[in-house]
């Protein structure tokens, strides 16, 4: 008998898990930890939700198995969300499924749709699910880079002229985790135009669709002319919410993908349970005000963070979206590599952050960090920063970080 898997031969070590098992020890311990690694958010889902949950959870009908692809009032919900914050009609039939959160409904849509040695085109660095789900299914990746500029498209036309077999398949992600770039409505028409030219389906990661900054709402690839023949879009409402537990998804779009997503679910569950589907139906349908509430909130915390750090003498470029921040590494400190600066930050400053080569090779150099601790304790943060920092010889500012 042979523990040789296949599909984990084929994962590496989680470098993240790393810094994770770290931070738990430092916690084990008595550590006032900062924890600004994991995007776990810090605030409660809106009141009312929670109701709902409670009122649903008490009916004694409501305990059996549910709908693999959700019951009808959640899916018809999210199609009306997509009416009302994009202009775009979806059969709640047909083009909507609900899923376990985003990162399963991408794991499962690569089991459907891909086949041992498919070439996928994936950014780099990336959320780690936007690859290893289809390494896992069989795939091959071919990484494309993050930030969409004409370097993007020639990668892009580089994969479909000298790859074989051809890539079928593109993931995208804008608001980008962990870069936190993100596009317009005029990257996805060209998009979904290159897509239908070369019959690649493209998979959007829009799970950060309400967490922008500029006052420019963010985009869905559905808005594009015709990318409902070629594009499904994943969404959640773990950030928008602030549900991540509740592990509550969607994916919705190109009728033949949500098919096949639909298929494969039905085979590996039966769906969320009931009290929370009818408690996302709140969220959806319910008073809107905490969605730009939690905007706010999180653009506060990245002004804090980029004044605070700064001051401490690491200097971190303000992020347009997302609650990540994708900051390099101080430079006098770059040649630590992102893991190793990670540990220290971690032992020396008591501070967790995530290293950048976790999202892929070409995030080494840079850390993601989460705006998912309060505003006080950003600046804490920022004065622990300050004195690692000074500890290791980087000259920093002259006032304090306070």
């Amino acid at each position: 008998m042979s523990d040789d898997f296949y599909r984990i031969r084929r994962l590496p070590p989680y470098v993240i898990a790393e810094v994770n098992a770290m931070r738990a020890a430092a916690r084990g311990a008595g550590e006032d930890i900062i924890d600004l690694g994991m995007g776990n958010p810090d605030l409660p889902p809106p009141a009312h939700v929670i109701d709902k949950l409670c009122e649903v959870a008490r009916k004694p009908d409501a305990h059996g198995y549910s709908a693999s692809k959700g019951i009808p009032g959640l899916r018809r919900a999210q199609a009306g969300y997509y009416g009302r914050r994009f202009g775009v009609e979806l059969d709640p039939e047909t083009e909507v499924v609900v899923t376990m959160g985003s990162k399963e409904g991408l794991a499962s849509l690569a089991t459907a749709i891909t086949a041992p040695g498919d070439v996928v085109l994936a950014p780099n660095p990336s959320y780690p699910i936007h690859t290893f789900g289809f390494i896992i299914a069989g795939a091959t990746i071919r990484a494309v880079p993050t930030t969409p500029d004409e370097r993007y498209w020639e990668s892009l036309d580089r994969a479909m002229a000298f790859t074989v077999p051809r890539p079928s398949i593109l993931v995208v992600n804008y608001p980008s985790n962990p870069t936190a770039e993100s596009v317009n409505l005029a990257f996805y028409e060209r998009l979904v135009a290159w897509a239908r030219a070369n019959k690649v389906w493209v998979l959007s990661d829009l799970a950060y669709s309400e967490l922008y900054y500029d006052g420019r709402p963010t985009p869905s690839i559905l808005q594009a002319p015709g990318a409902k023949e070629v594009a499904i879009e994943f969404t959640s409402l773990s950030k928008t919410f602030s549900m991540a537990g509740w592990r509550i998804g969607f994916a919705v779009g190109c009728p033949k993908l949500i098919a096949a997503l639909t298929r494969v679910k039905s085979y590996l569950d039966y769906g969320a349970f009931t009290p929370l589907q009818a408690a996302a139906v709140a969220a959806l349908n319910g008073p809107q005000d905490i969605v730009e509430q939690n905007r706010d909130l999180y653009r506060r915390r990245r002004d804090v963070l980029v004044e605070s750090f700064g001051r401490a003498g690491w200097d971190i470029p303000p992020p347009d979206s997302s609650m990540f921040a994708w900051a390099p590494l101080p430079p006098a400190l770059k040649g630590l590599g992102s893991l190793e600066f990670c540990k220290q930050l971690l032992t020396h400053a008591q501070v967790a952050v995530a290293p950048g080569v976790g999202y892929g090779e070409l995030g080494e150099g840079y850390v993601r960090i989460a705006l998912v601790e309060n505003e006080q304790r950003l600046r804490q943060a920022a004065r622990n920063v300050r004195r690692y920092l000074q500890s290791m010889g980087v000259n920093t500012p002259a006032q304090g970080a306070g």
